[in-house]
């Protein structure tokens, strides 16, 4: 099972699609070497992303090209 849920991490967000995107360009800020901004059991980048929107550590700015 995902931790957290992507139910309760849905609601953070504007849509689905939004958090897809959000939780993907985290993933790999964190693969090219930022470091996580919250303690996580697994080390697979995606948890990592998601906990840090559960948790309220990253936000998001909805532009007209994209999200910053």
């Amino acid at each position: 099972m995902i931790e957290p849920s992507l139910d309760t991490i849905v609601h953070k967000v504007d849509s689905k699609y939004t958090l897809v995107v959000l939780a993907a360009k985290r993933a790999r800020e964190i693969l090219n070497g930022d470091s996580p901004l919250v303690d996580c059991k697994s080390n697979k980048p995606v948890t990592i992303a998601l906990q840090e929107l559960a948790k309220n550590r990253i936000t998001f700015e909805r532009t007209k090209s994209g999200i910053k």
